[in-house]
């Protein structure tokens, strides 16, 4: 119980510094760039994958050092791809609703979007990256 609380623990680390990476690229690339915002979201998705799957395989989980790195980084990849398609999906329903209510309601919509999407990664890697006992 203690190993999985450490983990969650860096997780949630290792996504706070993912979010920010991800969040700023969104904004600097919507508000400076002028990219529309669910690309922008993607490509700072994007982004923040390769940090994440980084510092995943080395700080949060235990992951089996002797797997073929190019196969791990497939299935993370997948796995990501997943979440960037829950990512998108929900930043494409989120602005539809809320654009007419408020403006850059895109800020906010991430913000849900990329905890809907940590959960998911939370779980999906525990259970595709992590050695197996």
């Amino acid at each position: 119980m203690k190993k999985l609380f450490e983990q969650i623990i860096k997780f949630g680390l290792v996504g706070f510094l993912c979010f920010f990476i991800d969040y700023g690229i969104m904004v600097a690339l919507t508000e400076l760039v002028g990219i529309n915002s669910t690309v922008s979201s993607g490509i700072s998705f994007c982004v923040s994958v390769i940090v994440n799957y980084i510092l995943s395989v080395t700080v949060v989980f235990d992951a089996d050092k002797e797997a073929n790195k190019a196969k791990q980084f497939i299935v993370f990849l997948i796995l990501s791809v997943i979440g960037l398609g829950i990512n998108t999906l929900i930043m494409w329903a989120g602005t539809g609703i809320l654009d007419q209510y408020m403006e850059r309601s895109y800020m906010l919509v991430k913000i849900f979007a990329t905890a809907v999407v940590m959960v998911y990664n939370f779980i999906t890697r525990k259970i595709f990256i992590e050695k197996k006992n």
